[in-house]
This record gives structure tokens, sequence and C-alpha cells, in this order.
């Protein structure tokens, strides 16, 4: 296994940010971690490339407990969401010099430019490139030393459809010629349905469902998925017989509508409402 998570807990200043999450992921396997703003994504990661110290719980990375972060975090690559250049070098310049932290480039810079979409803006100041191009940039910075492990926080944010695609096809080549591993952070629907063959959804520091995208979000044996735009957020636990919450993006939610729950649906909108939930069905 990449990564074997089982039941960690955290605590960052006196505060519990994890409560219990697990993550299972092998070679080759496109994992997507999806949740609201909040969850713990970014914590999740962090404890991952040893920047935290779990509380309580099992953490291994490539079959090691505990091992020394630095050499772990050598077969890392890792796409911030927010990545910070020098904009004063050349995109080539950059890749040089970020490839010094490993030893040096596996691949000439021109080529790994080649390959994220960028084969012809390597002597381009960073500072000049498009925010889509310096997402393609940060992709080829976390491949300097081919590693057998990508963590990826919205890796097509600013991109176009053609170059969604074009990054999606990169990663399912590289997981399936080279079987990298790839953790996916996206509130796209469109990374997560084109790569992930398993997903897991946290929210408020819990593991709440792990599967296909099919059956976590209640398209296996409902009758009906809708998504609710909530003008108050509602309290789960109120939730009328027949409806099943799958997926909580901020205020909106997934939910899944059963057979004969189906049956009745502007009753079921009147009880939600008549609850508190301030709702727009779409």
């Amino acid at each position: 296994m990449l990564i074997d998570v089982n039941h960690i807990k955290l605590t960052l200043n006196g505060q519990r940010i994890l409560e219990d999450v697990s993550l299972h992921m092998g070679p080759g396997e496109i994992y997507g971690l999806l949740g609201p703003n909040g969850a713990g994504k970014s914590t999740i990661i962090a404890a991952l490339l040893g920047f935290y110290v779990v509380d309580d719980g099992d953490l291994q990375l490539f079959g090691v407990r505990h091992g020394d972060p630095v050499a772990l975090r050598r077969r890392i690559g890792v796409m911030p969401e927010q990545a910070g250049f020098y904009d004063w070098m050349s995109a080539d310049q950059y890749l040089v010099w970020y490839a010094g932290f490993y030893g040096g480039l596996h691949l000439p810079a021109g080529e790994l430019l080649c390959l994220v979409g960028l084969g012809d803006s390597g002597e381009r100041p960073v500072g000049q490139l498009s925010r889509g191009m310096k997402q393609r940039l940060a992709l080829a910075r976390a491949l300097v030393h081919e590693p057998e492990l990508l963590i990826l926080d919205e890796p097509t944010n600013g991109l176009d459809p053609r170059g969604r695609r074009e990054i999606h096809d990169l990663l399912l080549q590289l997981a399936r010629e080279r079987q990298v591993g790839v953790l996916l952070c996206t509130h796209l629907l469109d990374d997560v349905e084109r790569l992930c063959k398993r997903i897991g959804v946290i929210d408020r520091g819990r593991t709440l469902a792990v599967g296909t995208l099919t059956a976590v979000l209640g398209q296996g044996g409902a009758a009906l998925r809708y998504r609710l735009r909530m003008v108050v957020v509602p309290d789960a636990a109120v939730l009328p017989l027949g409806l099943a919450l799958r997926y909580r993006e901020g205020t909106w939610w997934h939910v899944a509508v059963s057979a004969e729950a189906a049956t009745r649906l502007p009753r079921l909108w009147y009880e939600l409402i008549a609850h508190g939930w301030g709702l727009t069905v779409t």
C-alpha cells in the first residue's frame, strides 16, 4: 500500500481537527478525497507529509510506520492549491532550480514542460504565465523527481476544458504505465468522474463514506439524486424518512431519495422546509 491510514485523530492548538479518518490507496490508483472547505483535507495531507504527528490511530506510507519524513517526502510529489513561484525565473530555470533539492532533474526541463503542455513556454518568465499555465508548471514541479505518489490539490483549477482533459490524460497515463498513485483533492465532479475509481468523503474531520462515485453519491439503489442548495444550513438529524445525505460541499448538499420517497416528492420538500431547511432544488 502507498497510503494506509486507520482511524487517525489529530489535535492542533487544543482543537480536535481530525476525529476519525481512514484512507487506503495502492500503486496505480487515483483516489479522490472530497469534502467541504474546513473538512480537514489539508490537515490530512500535512499529516501524510510528516508535518503533524497524529494523536491516535495508525498512519503508514509505503508500508512504513514512523519513517524518516524527509526520506518519505522524496518519494512524493506535491501540488498545493496555492503554488508559489519565483516570477523572475523562466519556467525551465525554475524546474532546474527546484529539482536541485532532489539531486537534479530525471528528465530534461524541456521534455518535462512538454509533458504538461508547456513545451513552447520554457524561456518565458513565470510571472508572464497565465493562471492555467502556472497550474501546469506546478504539476511539472511535482514530477521533477519521478515520485511514486502524487498528492494534488485542485490540479485543474484555472484550466479550460481542453486543458483539464490533457491533465486527465497525463494522470491516467502515469497511473497506468508507471503505477504512480494519485491522491486527488478536487471540487470538480468532472475530475472525479473521469479519474477516480474510488473516493473518500470527509466532513468535520471524519471519514463519512468510501467507495465508487456511484455508490457514495447514492445512485445505486436510489431512485433519484438531488443537489440542494441551502439558504439555512440544516440539521442532518432531522432528515425525513427516505432521504439520505451522501455528500456535503459547503452550502450544497447531495442527497439520495429512495424509490418509496420518490413517489411523494412534493410532500418530502414540504417536510424539509417545515424542519427549517431553506433550500433551492437543482
